[in-house]
């Protein structure tokens, strides 16, 4: 397993739609955010007509046999709440509300396939709420809580199936608060991070001829399994919220995240640098990851910038067509 490409890809996805250009929280975008892998409470779940999910179950195949052992982590953002406790007139309205992310991550012991095709295996978490009063700001985060079952299936022919469910079990007094409280109290950007030691995992995008069938059984509603790591590594898959291809990677000529994997670095670098002082200010204010964005365009040499643009990754002949 290359670690270093595995958490390259999941930190984006964990991140992707973060905080979009043009980085203020008063734009309408920041204030409608994180439609990726939320899981929300059930309560809340249920009074949406079930638009929202609670649950994330996800389902992948595994060759290997009794002895094979898996690992399973989820990971998410969990959100808490910025304020202001004393106005800066310097600041004028840049300062405003903020939900900033917290990144929480839950492990799951290792178990062999023989012991979760027998039972079962859970895992409860709990993260307590809290309030914090530091540099003239109050952040408050509230409760959450939730569950990870693990469990497998034998199909045969030395094939597995392995799955996943994350429930957001976390109560509400009442399911009618508002979205940004909702949020709160919602597993955010969740997915997932699968190993196998003493197996390898089978591709659902591409199965071998032999089980493409038991590929095509297994349910994922929302969620993507997809191969990480370097191409042709089948120990590890990340369950991603985002559709994705097996081995992404990140462009070796981005300079850094800009919450948004779609290889558009040259685009939203230029967009940034025609912000006026006033909303630089608005973003220095509100988000530190939002200002080492803000930090990293402005400060890059044009060499840095010229790499952005029209980059070939590979050339292929082109078949000549039948007559």
């Amino acid at each position: 397993m290359n670690l270093g490409t595995v958490e390259q890809i999941a930190k984006a996805v964990l991140y992707e739609g973060y905080m979009l250009y043009p980085y203020r929280p008063s734009s309408v975008k920041n204030q409608q955010r994180f439609n990726f892998g939320v899981l929300y409470p059930e309560s809340s779940a249920e009074a949406q007509g079930g638009f929202e999910p609670s649950v994330m179950r996800a389902e992948c195949l595994v060759e290997g046999d009794t002895k094979t052992i898996a690992s399973v982590k989820l990971r998410f953002l969990q959100l808490r709440a910025r304020t202001r406790t004393q106005a800066d007139p310097a600041d004028g309205n840049a300062a405003a509300a903020w939900q900033e992310a917290m990144e929480k991550e839950v492990g799951v012991r290792e178990c062999c396939l023989a012991e979760l095709c027998k039972q079962t295996q859970q895992t409860d978490f709990f993260f307590e709420s809290a309030m914090e009063v530091a540099m003239d700001f109050t952040r408050r985060r509230a409760a959450v809580r939730g569950n990870v079952n693990v469990s497998a299936q034998e199909l045969g022919d030395s094939t597995y199936k392995l799955r996943i469910e994350v429930s957001n079990a976390t109560s509400l007094a009442t399911p009618n608060i508002g979205r940004d409280e909702v949020l709160m109290r919602s597993l955010v950007s969740a997915h997932l991070v699968l190993g196998v030691s003493d197996g390898n995992f089978v591709s659902l995008l591409e199965p071998p001829r032999d089980r493409q069938q038991l590929a095509e059984q297994c349910q994922n509603a929302g969620w993507w399994p997809i191969l990480v790591g370097e191409p042709g590594q089948r120990d590890t898959m990340l369950v991603s919220p985002i559709i994705l291809y097996d081995y992404p990677q990140i462009a070796k000529e981005s300079a850094g995240d800009l919450f948004d994997g779609t290889e558009i670095d040259e685009i939203l670098s230029l967009r940034i640098m025609t912000l006026t002082e006033e909303e630089k200010k608005e973003i220095r204010a509100s988000d530190e990851r939002a200002r080492l964005i803000l930090e990293r365009t402005d400060a890059m040499p044009p060499e840095q910038f010229m790499k952005l643009h029209g980059v070939v990754r590979g050339l292929r002949p082109l078949k000549e067509e039948s007559l």
